[in-house]
């Protein structure tokens, strides 16, 4: 038997469930018999059925002496639904092999123990990497206790992100712009900081009607809209505070007359402390994780993605870069305080170039070694 083939089926199945998951992982499954498939499913959508509970309904009775290909350890305690081991093992199934464990302490090898000690041959270890990747966000919202951060940035080929009066639209494409729809849609939230509001007056939601052939209308969610504005100085006609779906702002004083003004709009208005005068983004980070924020979007200007850069918040960086010439009267990229010789500059990793429309998306991580 080929366990390769099938948990590579899997993950792709697992790929199904990008945009519709959270705040739940993306698992897929594959239950084989005989060298064929008798059941496969991935879990589509949270409170609805896991991915091994969508494969068994499909196999059947097939399921008994089946061999189980799940890319994450099934669940083995009661949340939104029942737990996943129990199922397999009332199937019958002989054998289950798992990418990887599951981060949550709930889990965390505890299903493994459960199928095993059924009687059940379990492995697991296999395609670690690509399981990981389908689920960055929920591994380290266990782990670290924080989401991750994954910037959206744009720049001309001489390095700007916006002429010096602030103009900047449009630097990308078409294309570029409706790729960005699909990093918002698979995002748990989506930040930005008051400047950015208060010079763009952004919607920040997702335009499903550019994504339809992805998105089905069922599965279709707005990210969290998140807000870092200190002294409240959100306008209460700002766009985002009139569209589908929630709007939560950090500030320093939830308790200000203003935060009262912006609830009665639909805001949710909390306070963080400060450090060194400014809201302490990585107690921010470990809030969102309190929230079940898995994957945070950032689109903001160069001051707030510095300060996360050197903070050391920012997982990945989607950076679009068209072909444009824009001239030295323009605004960089990151605001980035005390690089002042070469060992003070920052490395990053090139994970991916790729064309986007007329534009070149670079995907990057940073070296936090």
């Amino acid at each position: 038997m080929n366990d390769s083939v099938y948990l590579v089926r899997a993950i792709a199945l697992a790929k199904q469930g990008l945009y519709t998951t959270d705040p739940n992982p993306r698992v897929g499954c594959v239950i084989v018999k005989s060298d064929q498939i008798v059941g496969e499913g991935w879990h589509q959508q949270a409170g609805g059925p896991h991915a091994e509970i969508n494969a068994l309904a499909q196999a059947g009775d097939k399921a008994r002496e089946a061999t189980c290909y799940v890319t994450l350890e099934p669940c083995c305690h009661y949340g939104r639904t029942a737990p996943c081991t129990e199922a397999l093992i009332q199937a019958g199934i002989s054998r289950v092999i798992v990418a990887i464990k599951d981060p949550n302490p709930k889990i965390a090898g505890k299903g493994l123990d459960q199928l095993r000690a059924a009687g059940i041959e379990v492995t697991h270890g296999l395609f670690v990497d690509e399981a990981k990747i389908l689920n960055l966000g929920f591994i380290q919202r266990f782990t670290l206790n924080r989401p991750w951060v994954r910037c959206k940035l744009a720049m001309s080929l001489d390095g700007a992100t916006a002429l010096d009066s602030g103009e900047s639209r449009w630097i990308t494409s078409p294309a570029a712009r409706r790729d960005v729809q699909r990093w918002r849609a698979r995002s748990s939230g989506i930040l930005t900081g008051i400047g950015t509001i208060l010079h763009d007056n952004p919607s920040l939601n997702v335009r499903y009607d550019e994504l339809r052939e992805q998105i089905p209308e069922l599965f279709q969610r707005q990210p969290l809209r998140i807000i870092l504005d200190q002294k409240l100085a959100l306008p209460e006609h700002a766009k985002i505070l009139s569209l589908p779906g929630s709007v939560l702002i950090i500030c320093e004083d939830s308790s200000h007359p203003k935060a009262g003004i912006l609830r009665n709009l639909g805001a949710e208005v909390i306070s963080i402390p400060l450090l060194e005068e400014k809201l302490d983004l990585a107690l921010l980070m470990n809030v969102l994780a309190q929230r079940e924020i898995n994957e945070l979007h950032v689109e903001c200007g160069a001051k707030l993605a510095g300060s996360l850069l050197q903070a050391g918040l920012i997982d990945e960086l989607i950076l679009y870069i068209a072909p444009k010439l824009m001239g030295d009267n323009t605004l960089g990229l990151f605001h980035l305080l005390g690089i002042n010789t070469m060992k003070d500059t920052i490395d990053v990793v090139i994970k991916e170039v790729r064309a986007i429309g007329d534009d070149w998306r670079f995907t990057i991580h940073f070296n936090k070694n």
